[in-house]
């Protein structure tokens, strides 16, 4: 099994006054939550609902950018915007094995497992795992 580092950069003007006034456990629990919920948003390819939980001025290095630094979201918005029509609606992503780390008041770190259900071409539930 291989497991990655994933950040996510979360909309600092929703969440932040929220997550501060929470207990740790219930911080990481609701970092949990959002980032499922980020997860959700991508699976349905809903970039109203990815954009809302994103900061705007978001930075991160994807492996379709070679090494580059990627900054702000337009990058990602070529994801939602162009690919409708692969693999269908029949998406299901599970978060497995989170584990978070909060930075100050402000700031959290999570590293999971994600694990991709969905059913290709040719009407076979398969999975990916990164």
């Amino acid at each position: 099994m291989v497991s990655v580092l994933f950040t996510t950069m979360l909309s600092s003007s929703s969440t932040s006054t929220l997550i501060t006034q929470m207990d740790t456990q219930t911080q990481k629990q609701e970092i949990v939550r959002v980032t499922q919920q980020l997860l959700d948003a991508i699976s349905c390819k809903d970039y109203e609902s990815y954009s809302r939980l994103c900061d705007p001025s978001m930075t991160c290095f994807e492996p379709e950018a070679l090494g580059n630094l990627i900054e702000g979201m337009d990058f990602h918005k070529f994801y939602f915007d162009n690919n409708s029509g692969l693999r269908g609606p029949k998406i299901h992503t599970t978060l497995l094995n989170p584990n978070v780390h909060l930075m100050g008041d402000e700031g959290a770190c999570i590293a999971y497992i994600r694990l991709t259900q969905y059913i290709d071409k040719l009407a076979f539930a398969t999975f990916l795992h990164f």
